[in-house]
């Protein structure tokens, strides 16, 4: 069952951190976005499981996402409880469906080819592109609360957090965890004459540990998927 759930939640990832531009995502509120979203689910759950014989997956995937993203539709918020709430429904269904797919000798096991080439990209993208959600909402809350405003490139920030949760997946990956401690090392020394203030400080470091765990979490829910 395990790598089979693996499997479902990997393309759960793909679909909502790749699958998915920002375009889409603001207009899922019409109907045919929210369709076609929840259809894209369905079909990388049917492709990535490889068991092609089995219509209840698509059916299911499809059917399940797109209840649950009606349902986080109707409160009309975009915060990160709300998002917390919405990635735990979705990884809550895909297992109960996996038990029950075992369970009933749907499919007994996974038998696909590639596995651990799945797993490994889509846990880098659950890290450069899923962690970045909550370290948004978090820092926008900071910055709205404590009424702050810092000048700098547009987007820069969230593109500082993909390249830093990248490289501490890639040396996660390789085995040399050790190199995150010069990467904090280097993002301290650049943001040097920003620490002098202390609101502005406080912020990034806040931000930047954040960013760090949520990254150095999900590498290594990675690396113990990617050995099942």
């Amino acid at each position: 069952m395990e790598k089979i759930a693996v499997i479902l939640i990997s393309a759960h990832i793909l679909g909502d951190f790749v699958f998915q531009p920002d375009r889409m995502a603001r207009s899922k509120r019409q109907p045919l976005s929210m369709l076609l979203h929840a259809a894209i689910h369905g079909l990388l759950a049917w492709l990535l499981l490889q068991s092609f014989g089995c219509w209840q997956v698509p059916l299911f995937v499809m059917l399940a996402h797109g209840a649950i993203d009606l349902f986080k539709q109707r409160y009309q918020r975009e915060d990160l409880n709300m998002f917390l709430i919405d990635q735990a429904l979705h990884l809550m269904s895909l297992l109960i469906f996996a038990s029950l797919l075992v369970k009933n000798a749907i499919i007994p096991e996974f038998s696909g080819i590639g596995y651990r080439y799945i797993v490994e990209v889509a846990g880098f993208f659950a890290v450069v592109r899923g962690g970045g959600f909550p370290v948004a909402y978090f820092c926008g809350d900071l910055l709205r609360n404590n009424n702050l405003d810092f000048d700098g490139l547009p987007g820069g920030g969230k593109y500082i957090g993909y390249l830093e949760r990248a490289l501490i997946f890639l040396l996660s990956m390789i085995g040399q965890p050790e190199g995150i401690g010069f990467l904090v090392a280097a993002k301290s020394i650049l943001r040097f004459e920003e620490a002098k203030k202390q609101k502005q400080a406080e912020y990034i470091i806040i931000g930047t540990l954040l960013s760090f765990s949520i990254a150095i979490a999900l590498s290594s829910l990675t690396e113990y998927a990617m050995g099942l």
